[in-house]
């Protein structure tokens, strides 16, 4: 795969789309001093390179809880049997497929994997926890941790200083 140079104003579109991708290229470019034209063919060689991966709408959990109810977030830490490579991708690769698991991360020191999992509420994440953990064999231990109030949620990657 090609290597991609960025320059400050590629930092700088994506660092404003990453905070709002609804933008307008108008409103883009004005956002990051460049004309419009400039603006479009940036955007499209940054996404092509796959630098913007996908847009999403991050939604309020507070105001949807009114709707649809709290629900369950869990930070799971798994430990596996055997850690060899094809064991570790057999365990990702099942449980990324699952709609539940929204973050998944192998980790070092400690635990092979963090997940973090939102479910409706606790027969639910016992389901789940049958579905991914249990019936592995090579699952060794599970911790789970509920959590009681998100603090803060901020899916934006820190680009400059």
């Amino acid at each position: 795969m090609e290597q991609i140079t960025i320059d400050e104003t590629d930092l700088k579109l994506l660092d404003s789309l990453q905070t709002d991708a609804s933008l307008s290229n108008q409103a883009l470019a004005e956002r990051t001093h460049i004309s419009p034209p400039t603006c479009l063919r940036r955007v499209k060689r940054l996404r092509d390179a796959g630098l913007v991966e996908r847009e999403i709408a991050v939604l309020s959990t507070d105001k949807l809880a009114g709707i649809t109810g709290h629900g369950l977030t869990a930070l799971v830490e798994i430990t596996l049997e055997r850690q060899g490579a094809e064991q570790q991708e057999a365990f990702e690769a099942r449980v990324v497929q699952d709609d539940a698991v929204q973050q998944c991360y192998r980790v070092s020191p400690g635990p092979d994997f963090m997940l973090v999992v939102h479910v409706a509420d606790m027969p639910r994440y016992l389901a789940l926890a049958q579905r991914l953990f249990t019936s592995d064999a090579n699952v060794r231990n599970v911790k789970a941790f509920f959590s009681t109030k998100r603090a803060k949620f901020e899916p934006k990657v820190l680009l400059a200083q």
